[in-house]
């Protein structure tokens, strides 16, 4: 059993909790070594301060231009700050740079706040403020209205009141503006009105909400918890990958896969649970073969004093008792054949440690094969480059191309030639036999290989082997360190694809 403390599930809550702690650590760090950094700065509420400071600014150009020139202020500002401005009044009439009509809700709005509002004392003066906002690119801040030095104090309270807050549908525009005292036209009292900041984003180019802040605050979150994060994530996929690999390995028939994986948690109860089953499995297979190889070793001698027996019967028992000994003698013969074929299986498989794969000539090996398995009248077409080497056991891929040239040769003879390909790809050599057969059912192509297997339950000895050709030649090609595969030809044909390590210098 996993201990508590050593479990994935502890690990991954404490790099959970580890990473709000850095989090947190990291902005407390940043607020105590920057004491002067107003957080509401940080976090866009510097839109309020920007609308006060546009509104200011606003209420001198106007205070110094006749009511006429007020919407041609108002669209000179927009230009600059890119947004647009709407002034309402008290009355109901309104001067803006939007070519459209005040929406009924912003009038009523208005009435509303200027109802509860105090009365405005009047808009403050600026020794140093040039005609009009200052021009810059759209979106600039314009200053503070604390960096402005101010000739009188009454109007600065009036720019510390609520924002007044509207959202029209038609049109979709979202309004934001602060009461401001305007010049009544009349003499010189002021009058009360409101400035709306008018934009169809929900940020309002930095005057309802600014995005900025929030996103250099995620970014820096986000690195944080990746660079907390991806050791962690990497400690837990690179193992399974491994496994992963391994247990396809095992799928493949290796079982001399060894994971090493110095864990206490679940993975590393893993690891040892896949070394625990591919030992397991290696002794028993191992066992099997041994037992196999016994047994057919045992049955041998027997089948053979069989045979001679039967053979000296055949001769000396009347005609009408030839035809039985001889139907003795060919099931003793099948019988003979399937245990060569459990002798042969279980040598290959046995004889892998012992093979020592060297650099070998591809052709002539090839041809050797060839001439074992034909006959004058078979037809088998060696296409293989005299250049071409691989690293091999000799012995142990000459069965192997040999078993591929006679099964080729068993089931599709009649149908077309028999060839042996070869071609380098890389550092591989592809060894190919083909035929021009009617091939194997697609679903049966991944379980060729394995010991026993027919893809025609039905055949007997006349129609079909005992089903270790392939195995065979699966174990061959493994001891030489390469790979075995088959697949159907279009639009007929099956083919056997061996690839090798190639023995180029």
């Amino acid at each position: 059993m996993t201990r508590p403390g050593n479990s994935l599930m502890a690990r991954i809550l404490f790099w959970f909790f580890l990473n709000l702690a850095l989090v947190a650590g990291v902005l407390a760090l940043v607020a105590s070594l920057q004491p002067g950094m107003q957080l509401h700065t940080l976090f866009g509420l510097q839109g309020s301060d920007r609308l006060r400071s546009a509104g200011m600014l606003i209420a001198h150009d106007l205070q110094r231009e006749a009511r006429e020139k007020w919407s041609e202020i108002l669209v000179r500002h927009a230009g600059v700050q890119g947004v647009d401005f709407t002034l309402v009044m008290e009355n109901g009439s309104f001067y803006s740079s939007l070519k459209a009509d005040v929406p009924k809700e912003v009038q009523a709005k208005t009435r509303e706040t200027l109802f509860r509002a105090p009365p405005l004392p009047g808009p403050p003066h600026f020794s140093e403020v040039p005609h009009g906002p200052k021009m810059g690119r759209p979106g600039e801040v314009p200053p503070h209205p604390g960096s402005l030095r101010q000739r009188s104090q009454p109007g600065e309270a009036v720019f510390d009141k609520p924002q007044v807050l509207v959202r029209t549908r038609a049109p979709r525009l979202y309004w934001t503006g602060i009461p401001i005292p305007v010049s009544s036209g009349r003499g010189p009292g002021f009058e009360p009105a409101v400035l709306f900041v008018v934009s169809g984003s929900l940020s309002g180019n930095g005057f309802f909400f600014d995005p900025f802040p929030w996103l250099l605050v995620a970014a820096v979150v986000i690195l944080l918890s990746g660079l907390l994060w991806v050791p962690m994530v990497r400690s837990i996929t690179r193992p399974l990958a491994r496994m992963t690999r391994a247990t396809e390995a095992v799928a493949e028939g290796r079982f001399d896969i060894v994971l090493h994986e110095p864990r206490r948690d679940e993975i590393g109860r893993l690891a040892r649970a896949v070394n625990h089953m591919t030992a397991r499995l290696a002794a028993f297979v191992k066992g099997q073969k041994r037992f196999l190889g016994d047994v057919s070793h045992e049955l041998g001698s027997p089948i053979a004093r069989i045979q001679f027996g039967l053979g000296v019967l055949e001769q000396r028992v009347e005609e009408e008792n030839r035809e039985r000994v001889a139907d003795v003698l060919e099931d003793v013969a099948h019988m003979s054949h399937l245990v060569g074929e459990l002798l042969a299986f279980s040598r290959a498989e046995m004889n892998v440690r012992e093979a020592e794969p060297g650099t070998v000539d591809l052709l002539p090996l090839v041809e050797e094969a060839v001439r074992r398995e034909t006959g004058e009248d078979d037809d088998v077409r060696v296409l293989v480059d005299a250049d071409i080497r691989v690293r091999a056991c000799p012995e142990m891929l000459a069965r192997g191309i040999g078993n591929l040239v006679r099964n080729s040769l068993k089931y599709a003879a009649a149908d077309g030639p028999v060839r042996v390909v070869a071609r380098e790809q890389g550092d591989r050599v592809l060894v190919e036999v083909d035929d021009c057969g009617p091939g194997v059912p697609e679903a049966y192509l991944d379980q060729l290989f394995e010991p026993f297997f027919r893809p025609e339950p039905s055949r007997d000895r006349g129609s079909g082997g005992v089903g270790l050709g392939l195995a065979i030649v699966k174990t061959c090609v493994e001891t030489c360190g390469g790979t075995v595969s088959a697949r159907n030809l279009d639009p007929k044909g099956f083919a056997v694809t061996m690839r090798l390590p190639g023995g180029r210098d």
